[in-house]
């Protein structure tokens, strides 16, 4: 008996250890990422169904999500304190619960007015925190191995696009939108709920903010955290323009991917394909550029995927076939794929890993007006021109000025 009790201590204690709970901890954010932004970027394959349904424009189909992008980034701020004060753990359970709780609901709308509730308000507290929230727990767990680390959470975005999308677009053309969305609401909670509680704050005490985003020198492990401190530092300002100008141009593409897919005539199944291949591309580009990140100078690769989406994008501009489409998708995803690690492990070697999430909440503002921009001047534009090809323009320099901002900071 009391080797059996010593047998089963000696498993605890060994799936415990910092060095191997810190990869549960990894899997279980994967898990996260691919749930939330799963279903956070599948907004375009159900666009073109709720512009029917309300008799909208792209302008105003598009103003869904960016309100919901904006909200998700109020709601960022939020839980980015409440990651460093309660762990993930509390956070991710209401989390997956108003995910799941919103899109049920969503299933039953007839008025805008609900739909702007249940999706833009609820479903943002339930998703918009997800990408800080994983990747600011990662980056607590790790630090040698960070943009390891980072990489393969960020790989589960990813993954759960290219899983969400196309299970999405049958759905609606099998059922419809709304059966789609209450499938995919039990599915979320089913999937949240569980790799939230395997979730916690690492054993030791994380390094604290970091002199590299302040003034050059190690502040002390019991320093406070200082929103203004913070704010006011000029590496946290050079991060809000990259971060904003890499949410800008992102969510310009993943708002209308699929929409400037159908325009060139595909159905909508194989114009959710284009996001699959996206997504696809994302993956391996994600596991190998947290390794790369690890082994170079991250700034400069960073830099270097920066400027490579300009011409990406200038690419996008003269799709005008189906099969261009589909070589953007796989472009853009190589490097949007590529510059998500380093940019997250920039910010873990600029300011430390102790107030990670309230730091990384800050940044959201930035996320979240940029995403909340995109997707509406990429529907705008269109509106008025009949084209996406004047958005995916600016989106490409928005990408320079991020690579220009880049070659500023100071690690």
């Amino acid at each position: 008996m009391g080797h059996s009790f010593n047998r089963n201590r000696s498993f605890q204690d060994e799936f415990h250890h910092p060095a191997r709970y810190g990869w549960i901890v990894i899997a279980a954010c994967t898990i996260l990422m691919m749930a939330g932004l799963g279903i956070y970027y599948s907004f375009s394959v159900f666009f073109s169904s709720l512009q029917a349904e309300f008799g909208w424009t792209r302008a105003q189909t598009a103003s869904v999500f960016s309100l919901y992008l904006v909200f998700s980034g109020i709601f960022s701020i939020a839980a980015g304190r409440a990651l460093d004060r309660l762990g993930p753990r509390v956070v991710v359970v209401v989390m997956g619960l108003a995910t799941g709780l919103s899109l049920v609901l969503m299933s039953g709308i007839h008025t805008a007015f609900e739909l702007y509730i249940y999706y833009s308000v609820l479903l943002s507290l339930g998703t918009g925190p997800v990408y800080i929230i994983a990747m600011g727990t990662a980056s607590q767990w790790f630090v040698r191995k960070r943009g390891t680390a980072v990489g393969i959470v960020g790989a589960g975005s990813a993954l759960g696009t290219v899983i969400l999308s196309p299970i999405g677009a049958w759905l609606i053309t099998a059922y419809s939108w709304r059966q789609a969305y209450l499938v995919i609401g039990l599915l979320a909670v089913a999937v949240m709920l569980p790799a939230g509680l395997l979730l916690k704050k690492p054993p030791f005490a994380p390094d604290r903010v970091s002199a590299a985003g302040l003034s050059g020198e190690s502040a002390p492990r019991t320093a406070p955290f200082s929103t203004m401190k913070i704010t006011g530092a000029t590496s946290f300002q050079i991060f809000f323009i990259i971060w904003f100008c890499y949410s800008f141009c992102l969510h310009l593409v993943m708002g209308h991917l699929v929409p400037k897919a159908e325009d060139l005539g595909m159905d909508r199944i194989s114009a959710a394909a284009t996001m699959s291949v996206l997504t696809a591309t994302v993956i391996p580009c994600r596991l190998f550029s947290g390794i790369i990140a690890d082994r170079i100078d991250r700034k400069t690769f960073f830099v270097i995927m920066a400027l490579l989406h300009i011409l990406v994008m200038a690419w996008a501009t003269f799709a005008c076939r189906p099969w261009m489409v589909f070589v953007f998708a796989g472009l853009y995803g190589f490097v949007y794929g590529a510059i998500d690690p380093p940019v997250i492990a920039l910010v873990g070697d600029a300011f430390g890993a102790a107030n990670i999430g309230s730091i990384m909440g800050l940044l959201m503002v930035a996320w979240g007006l940029g995403s909340a921009i995109g997707p509406y001047f990429g529907g705008l534009v269109f509106d008025l021109t009949g084209s996406y090809s004047p958005a995916f323009i600016v989106g490409g320099l928005s990408m320079g000025l991020a690579a220009l901002y880049g070659c500023r900071l100071k690690l």
